[in-house]
C-alpha cells in the first residue's frame, strides 16, 4: 500500500512541476488573479478540486481492484 502512496505523491509532484514549467511566463498574471479574488471563491474552487481528486482515487481503486 505504501508504494501506491509514494506513486501518488510522485505523480502529483510531476503534474505540479509541469504546470509551473509550461506556465512560467504566465505565473505572475495567474498569481495576480488569485490575489484579487475573494477568499470564498478560492475555497470553493479548491473544494471542487479536492472532491474531484477524491472521486478519481476512489474510482481508480474500485475499477482496478487495488
Amino acid at each position: 500500500m505504501l508504494k501506491y502512496f509514494f506513486f501518488g505523491i510522485g505523480f502529483v509532484l510531476i503534474f505540479e512541476g509541469l504546470i509551473y514549467f509550461f506556465l512560467a511566463n504566465k505565473m505572475q498574471a495567474i498569481l495576480e488573479i488569485f490575489k484579487n479574488s475573494n477568499s470564498d471563491n478560492i475555497r470553493f474552487f479548491s473544494s471542487i478540486l479536492i472532491l474531484l481528486g477524491l472521486c478519481l482515487v476512489y474510482f481508480t481503486f474500485k475499477i482496478y481492484e487495488i
